[in-house]
């Protein structure tokens, strides 16, 4: 009985901690009223009309790089991850950066989901007449 108990306080627990996807103008305003708990921002990559990332730095070391990201209401925002480049980073469809503003400019990310295109798109295929 007792561990059926702490069970449903952990799944208790857990549900309050669940965050909700925001965008950088919401994430800046918790910021700016003293919430300093980790926050998911989902967007895109900035890129240019050949597909490219635009605005991505890496730093000298190659240990952390900033780039320009785009959240669900279309703000531009440069977001900084102390961290290597991820693996398929430029080829990200979707990006969720989890972190808080440092400051009014910078969104520090201390984590960073992607969601990368599928090796395996559906592909029009053509039936063939009998």
């Amino acid at each position: 009985m007792g561990v059926i108990a702490i069970a449903i306080l952990i799944i208790v627990t857990s549900i309050g901690d669940a965050s909700s996807y925001e965008n950088f103008a919401t994430a800046k305003a918790m910021a700016l009223n003293g919430n300093d708990n980790p926050i998911h921002v989902v967007g895109g990559l900035k890129k240019d009309g050949s597909g490219s990332v635009v605005g991505l730095e890496v730093s000298e070391d190659k240990t952390s790089f900033t780039f320009l990201m785009l959240d669900s209401e279309g703000q531009e925002q440069q977001v900084y991850y102390n961290e290597p480049v991820p693996a398929d980073f430029a080829r990200a469809e979707q990006v969720v950066v989890i972190g808080s503003y440092r400051n009014e400019e910078l969104f520090v990310a201390d984590k960073i989901l992607m969601k990368c295109p599928s090796k395996y798109q559906e592909t029009d295929l053509q039936s063939a007449s009998l």
